[in-house]
């Protein structure tokens, strides 16, 4: 009704453009540190739109003969594979990392995803279900644009302004490429490995208008604290499960101010560092019921009652394509069918952030049971990836960082 409502124009921002770093060597080889730094500490970053920018070559043994897709490729999110460890450190705290990006960065991929998202992620390795991934050309060259969003909760959640600091990126190599190639048909024999050129952090600079300037600095001569709210994703790996059909997995005890909001559990079986097979895709291990016991408190209240060699999995499907409802609070848009869910990503996803009283102490146990219809089989690993609640204090005027 307020028809005589003024104009507003956006001009407190003048400039947003991308600058290039690199890392302090250029030794990019397997079990390697990679470490890039924004030194200047005088600038206005937005670390949330930030990304990777990779070129490399996927190269067989000895060298000769071009890449053919239909015997060597790599598998969807592969290029994250091709780290063990990202951290990312603000005035040299740790401020967010992931253990095993390649594996958390596809599961939250197939949980957070929709047909969309993954045309857009093309440029990251990505591909919907049913198709495979074709980065290289007939040399095996390739390059990939990996947005830090898809990687760290941190760069999800916080898409603010951080003033001034000194930023470090941080990427150990994997020891072998195996995780992140498939050999398919018939030539099980063929070796290769991934030969990185360059990787660069691209992240954008930001100039404000003289007013938003003047209110920054005033806000940093203050001495006042910036407050970083995200949520963080931790993945805890159970390396070979016993052949067992009843098993309680102790993950691990957190602080109350970190203690889950939702936990994905998920298997593979003889997958880890064999490139035969595809290591973007988990199994259902004949999963019949689980428990998440957080302190007294367990979840989901009712057993599941799963059994896949009768069918019998839609609450599972239930679960997973519920989740963008939840964390997200959007309706959902699953990138997996029921069947493709079945075939390619059985993952358990368990809702626990509404908790009681209960669990309300200093530390939290988390525990995981496990029920089967037949026993694990020999090299099956367990992963749960728990994403948390996690805050940073940051004092831009003394430049101290405070994870509470």
């Amino acid at each position: 009704l307020n028809v005589n409502a003024g104009v507003t124009f956006e001009e407190r921002i003048t400039d947003f453009e991308y600058h290039t770093h690199q890392p302090y060597t250029q030794s990019l080889n397997n079990s390697d540190e990679i470490i890039i730094a924004v030194q200047q500490q005088d600038i206005y970053t937005v670390p949330s739109k930030s990304f990777l920018y990779i070129q490399g070559q996927l190269v067989k043994e000895g060298g000769e003969g071009n890449i053919d897709f239909n015997e060597l490729r790599f598998v969807r999110n592969g290029f994250l594979f091709l780290f063990d460890e990202i951290k990312y450190q603000l005035n040299g705290v740790i401020i967010d990392h992931v253990r095993n990006p390649g594996v958390v960065g596809t599961l939250k991929g197939y949980l957070s995803y929709n047909t969309n998202k993954v045309k857009a992620l093309q440029m990251s390795g990505w591909e919907v279900p049913d198709t495979y991934v074709t980065m290289t050309d007939d040399n095996g060259n390739f390059d990939a644009c990996i947005p830090l969003d898809t990687v760290m909760g941190f760069f999800e959640d916080y898409n603010r302004i951080i003033l001034q600091g000194k930023h470090e990126l941080i990427l150990h190599r994997s020891r072998t490429d195996n995780d992140c190639i498939q050999i398919v048909g018939t030539n099980t024999s063929i070796n290769a490995t991934v030969s990185l050129k360059s990787v660069q952090w691209k992240i954008p600079y930001v100039k404000v208008s003289d007013e938003q300037r003047l209110k920054f600095l005033n806000f940093i001569n203050k001495g006042k604290t910036v407050h970083m709210a995200f949520r963080s994703w931790d993945l805890v790996e159970y390396p070979s499960l016993p052949a067992t059909k009843k098993h309680t997995w102790t993950v691990k005890t957190t602080t109350n101010l970190e203690k889950p909001r939702y936990v994905i559990i998920a298997f593979q079986t003889n997958r880890k560092n064999n490139n035969t097979t595809d290591n973007s895709h988990f199994d259902h291990c004949h999963i019949t019921n689980v428990k998440l016991h957080l302190n007294s408190e367990i979840y989901p209240y009712d057993d599941l009652n799963i059994d896949f060699s009768k069918n019998y999995f839609t609450v599972l499907y239930y679960m997973y394509q519920n989740f963008q409802h939840s964390y997200y609070g959007k309706q959902s848009e699953p990138i997996l069918s029921k069947q493709q869910f079945k075939n390619s990503a059985p993952i358990i996803v368990i809702d626990c952030s509404r908790q009681s009283e209960a669990i309300k102490s200093s530390s939290v146990d988390i525990r995981i049971e496990l029920e089967t219809t037949e026993a694990f089989k020999a090299n099956t690993t367990a992963y749960a990836l728990i994403l948390h609640d996690a805050l940073v204090e940051y004092n831009p005027l003394s430049g101290l960082v405070r994870r509470i």
